[in-house]
């Protein structure tokens, strides 16, 4: 099961109370206060995990608990602190605060650590309080309690390929073939009912860019941004990714006009989010290997003079091998430009 949005109900640990304690020993008819301070409250603590590519933990357990500080004890014994509750969240993960409807935190990086919930101090032991006036003190504070609220968890896959295309269109297919993903293929429309990912590997590539992440859309249809069809509440998972592939059937097997596809992909993404389109992009022609892609791939370059159009298979594999090299030297450039803005900018 995929789940890519749930709400959760997170409450740090209450601090343990302070103690209230007079010390008794032999010779020592003035023994004074000791009672010792209560443990802090544990914290609710986000993680990154690479391992974890959902939010189904939480869809079903919404309920998440720091432990408590012990109580203070006896001779200025401090309670222990409670241990946190660590929250495993895949990367690419938005924190959104219910009573504000504001961002509060986001995991984007494999093992980052966000402390969403701090747990409450615990409370001081009567030793604070001795004073010259005050010799026997019986006053301790209680612990403060943890920091807790409403949290809704939203998936946004972090790829650096982004495959989107309507049904049946062979993203799929491709997946299977260039990647290590193997998503459900069929001859019917809506096979893949939630996003992909999937690794290219390149073992002969040059150091540091030897695997791509490719995310894989479920099949859009017209009206995909209205909550229409597979895609709509899936279109969030390529606002990260660095470079868009429109996968066209160039064929028309389900005739539909390859022209027309492109056009309404546009047009969903445009209403969507307007600055999808800025994004850089490659049209990858699949189906080349049926008689009247060639026809329909003619009529799609005259229309869309320029357009970036590969042409492949996925069927026969041609093309393959030049898309993955393609997709590697442009997120490589990508990259390259990326960094050298964030060092501008420093």
């Amino acid at each position: 099961m995929f789940v890519d949005e749930c709400t959760v109900k997170l409450a740090a640990g209450d601090g343990g109370r302070g103690c209230i304690s007079f010390r008794r020993e032999k010779y020592e008819p003035w023994g004074g206060p000791n009672g010792g301070d209560g443990g802090r409250g544990g914290d609710i603590i986000l993680l990154g995990d690479v391992n974890t590519n959902n939010l189904v933990d939480y869809k079903f357990q919404p309920h998440w608990h720091g432990e408590r500080g012990e109580h203070g004890l006896g001779a200025d014994c401090h309670g222990r602190d409670g241990k946190p509750r660590i929250l495993k969240l895949p990367l690419g993960t938005v924190v959104i605060d219910l009573a504000s409807e504001k961002p509060v935190a986001e995991i984007i990086e494999d093992g980052q650590r966000i402390v969403l919930c701090k747990g409450g101090n615990g409370g001081w032991g009567n030793t604070h309080f001795k004073t010259s006036t005050n010799r026997a003190p019986k006053r301790a504070n209680p612990g403060q309690p943890g920091e807790q609220g409403a949290y809704r968890l939203v998936l946004k896959s972090i790829a650096d390929v982004g495959l989107v295309g309507f049904p049946n269109a062979g993203k799929s297919s491709l997946m299977n073939r260039i990647t290590k993903a193997r998503p459900k293929t069929a001859a019917y429309p809506f096979t893949t009912l939630h996003p992909q990912i999937g690794v290219i590997e390149y073992p002969d590539a040059i150091k540091g860019s030897r695997r791509l992440l490719l995310a894989d859309v479920p099949g859009l249809v017209e009206g995909a941004h209205e909550n229409r069809g597979l895609g709509h509440r899936f279109l969030r998972h390529i606002e990260r990714c660095a470079l868009l592939v429109f996968m066209i059937d160039m064929a028309a097997t389900d005739a539909r006009d390859p022209r027309d596809d492109y056009k309404h992909l546009l047009k969903e993404l445009k209403l969507y989010d307007p600055s999808l389109l800025e994004k850089p992009q490659l049209i990858l022609a699949n189906k080349m290997d049926l008689p009247a892609a060639a026809a329909q791939l003619a009529k799609f370059r005259r229309r869309y003079r320029d357009a970036d159009v590969l042409e492949a298979s996925c069927l026969t594999g041609d093309g393959l091998e030049r898309l993955k090299k393609e997709l590697l030297k442009r997120v490589a450039r990508l990259r390259t430009a990326e960094k050298a803005s964030r060092v501008r900018a420093a």
